[in-house]
């Protein structure tokens, strides 16, 4: 039988993103399998580009008609519908850990006997992700502190929305301007040095030329909150959320006049009830991307889903990360390695 892949438009403000390029397209098709695109205006990639290799487009946000069988493709979340879930959704569910609407999403897939096949949760034998954006995403939230820091050092004005830029080198030139501008450093920290979204952060440091204190699990393994983080000026937060895990900051810790002013949580899991930065409680999203913390004078960047402002680089990324798995479903082992594992997840939460 024929595996079909259905790749859905995106609902969320400002995704740009994609988990399957045209490439990554044409592989799929190369080896018998049937790939239908939604029309989605502000995806990344031209439309043309999927018809060139053999997809077939069909309207947006029609996913919901497609054949029982086929495998919904995605990024983030759905739209907030009541209707039951029939299909096999790979995609950012974000349900697995108590989130707010944890519930909600999960027993519209329990309904329908849908499945949710979580990107987040597809691991390989030792445990790690197979495929992930962390780099993109901590490359992009030190950016965003970055522009914060400047932007704050000369205004009290709210940081502007952000938009998405066509590379990064286009991202690097206007981080550069708004550096020769102000004619100051700041003192940056990054939190989770060694994992993927630490060492998109570290990139972006080294790219700007600012040096950036590393913290890995030997400086936090004791447990905060760190008063130490008082001493930098921007701290970007990209630690893996653990059970257990004690607060990097609280708002003793930093005190009433606060030297540290930027503070930009790659991580980003407020609404868990192990959230290591709890002076802010929801996320932020592109149109306010940093806003004022519960303590005066410190500012909070906490999009989920920063990567969509490099959307070019991010998503060739993933697309080739993903691809080898897709491969695997498209050749028939759904109920095997990592998808297993997937499914796994999946009957864990609804349960």
């Amino acid at each position: 039988m024929t595996v079909i892949f259905w790749l859905r438009s995106e609902v969320k403000l400002g995704e740009r993103r994609t988990p399957l390029s045209p490439v990554g397209a044409k592989s799929l098709i190369d080896g018998g399998a049937k790939i239908f695109v939604e029309r989605c205006p502000h995806r990344l990639f031209d439309e043309q580009a999927y018809l060139d290799v053999g997809c077939e487009l069909v309207a947006n946000n029609s996913w919901y008609q497609a054949p029982k069988e086929a495998f919904i493709l995605g990024l983030k979340e759905l739209e907030l519908k009541d209707f039951p879930i029939i299909h096999r959704h790979i995609y950012f569910a974000h349900a697995f850990k108590g989130q707010d609407e944890a519930a909600q999403i999960l027993s519209r897939f329990k309904a329908g006997g849908g499945e949710i096949l979580d990107l987040e949760f597809l691991q390989d034998n030792t445990g790690r992700r197979v495929c992930a954006f962390g780099f993109w995403a901590g490359y992009v939230g030190a950016a965003m502190s970055v522009a914060g820091y400047y932007h704050y050092a000369k205004s009290s004005a709210s940081f502007p929305a952000q938009v998405s830029y066509d590379n990064k080198e286009a991202y690097l030139a206007k981080l550069r301007s708004d550096m020769l501008s102000a004619g100051q450093e700041p003192k940056a920290l990054v939190i989770g040095a060694n994992g993927r979204s630490g060492k998109g952060v570290v990139a972006l440091f080294s790219d700007l030329g600012i040096e950036v204190t590393q913290w890995g699990r030997a400086e936090t393994q004791a447990g905060g909150p760190f008063t130490a983080i008082n001493d930098f000026d921007i701290m970007v937060n990209c630690a893996y959320l653990a059970p257990g895990t004690l607060p990097f900051v609280t708002k003793q810790s930093l005190g009433v006049a606060p030297n540290i002013s930027i503070i930009s949580d790659v991580s980003c899991d407020p609404n868990s009830s192990g959230n290591p930065i709890p002076i802010y409680s929801a996320i932020t999203k592109l149109p306010q991307p940093i806003i004022e913390s519960e303590v005066a004078g410190v500012y909070i960047q906490a999009v989920d889903h920063l990567p969509t402002v490099l959307p070019k680089e991010s998503s060739e990324d993933f697309s080739e990360q993903l691809l080898p798995y897709l491969q695997e479903l498209a050749q028939g082992t759904a109920e095997t390695g990592v998808w297993k594992k997937a499914q796994d997840y999946y009957q864990r939460a609804i349960s």
